[in-house]
């Protein structure tokens, strides 16, 4: 038995070995085949790129931008100050979520510019509550927040084009309500709001509160 394993294994050894040469004896012409390096000279074309520029025409998936506007904000070479699309309660809810996320580390919340990272010695950018900000046109945020200004940079990569509008309105909401009277409050709205109630437990760092639907007149929870 000692004897047949001995010759079993230097059957299995040569074979081996045998496999090995015929496969370096293999032909390499796909793996060596012709082939222009990312922006070598080519003698084949006249311009000697072989880097060639895209078709006359062509457009990247997805970069069709016909709405000049939508993804601009500017009318001509001056900023609009009108809204794309219809402002909705679902919208400013998107702007607030999207400004606390991406605005309010320098903006704060409030929108006055002295946001946590301010707090921490970086440049106050100015307060949306002035009267230059104040009378500042919707497509000029939209503006400042594609192409970035001053210490700011450009969010455009971070934050689609719709999300930025949805910001822009949000912005104007919370001028408004920081500079609003006792004349801009619809008839029946408590002055200050009631805080909203939760159901449950109030959340965590990690859940979010429910907020519990308003009381109706008889005392019960509206559906």
């Amino acid at each position: 038995m000692p004897i047949l394993r001995k010759f079993s294994s230097l059957g299995l050894s040569s074979l081996g070995l045998l496999s090995l040469l015929a496969l370096a004896g293999c032909r390499q012409d796909m793996h060596d085949q012709p082939r222009f390096k990312p922006l070598a000279m080519s003698d084949f074309y006249p311009d000697l790129r072989s880097e060639r520029p895209p078709v006359e025409g062509t457009v990247a998936r997805g970069q069709l931008h016909e709405d000049t506007y939508f993804y601009t904000g500017k009318v001509g070479d001056n900023p609009g100050d009108y809204m794309p699309f219809p402002v909705t309660r679902d919208v400013l809810e998107r702007g607030q979520q999207r400004f606390d996320i991406y605005c309010a580390p320098c903006h704060s919340r409030m929108g006055d510019g002295n946001g946590m990272v301010v707090q921490r010695g970086f440049r106050a950018p100015p307060s949306y509550h002035t009267d230059r900000l104040r009378k500042a046109p919707l497509g000029y945020f939209f503006e400042v927040m594609t192409y970035g200004f001053g210490a700011m940079p450009e969010y455009a990569p971070q934050i689609p084009a719709r999300d930025r509008w949805c910001i822009v309105a949000y912005i104007r909401a919370l001028q408004l309500s920081q500079s609003a009277t006792g004349a801009d409050v619809a008839t029946g709205q408590k002055i200050p709001s009631e805080p909203p109630q939760f159901r449950g437990d109030p959340g965590s760092g990690a859940t979010l509160p429910v907020v519990a639907p308003p009381q109706t007149n008889e005392g019960e929870q509206s559906k």
